[in-house]
C-alpha cells in the first residue's frame, strides 16, 4: 500500500506541465518518491542520532538530502 497518494503524483506531473498522465506513470512516480523519501528519512534519523537527539529536525533532512 502506497503512503503517497496518486493524486499527489498527478499534481506534481501537472505542475511540471503534463496534460495527461497514465495510471502507470502515477504509480511509477509514487514508487520513486517513496523510495527516495524513505532513504532521506533514514539518513535524517541518523543525523539526529549523531547530534544526540531523538527529534528529527529540518536541518537533519537538509543534510541528508544534500
Amino acid at each position: 500500500m502506497a503512503i503517497i497518494p496518486k493524486a499527489a503524483a498527478e499534481k506534481i506531473f501537472k505542475k511540471a506541465g503534463a496534460e495527461r498522465i497514465s495510471a502507470d506513470a502515477k504509480d511509477a512516480l509514487v514508487e520513486y518518491l517513496e523510495a527516495e523519501g524513505l532513504a532521506a528519512a533514514e539518513k535524517a534519523i541518523k543525523m539526529a542520532a549523531v547530534a544526540k537527539r531523538k527529534t528529527v529536525k529540518a536541518v537533519d533532512v537538509e543534510l541528508a538530502t544534500e
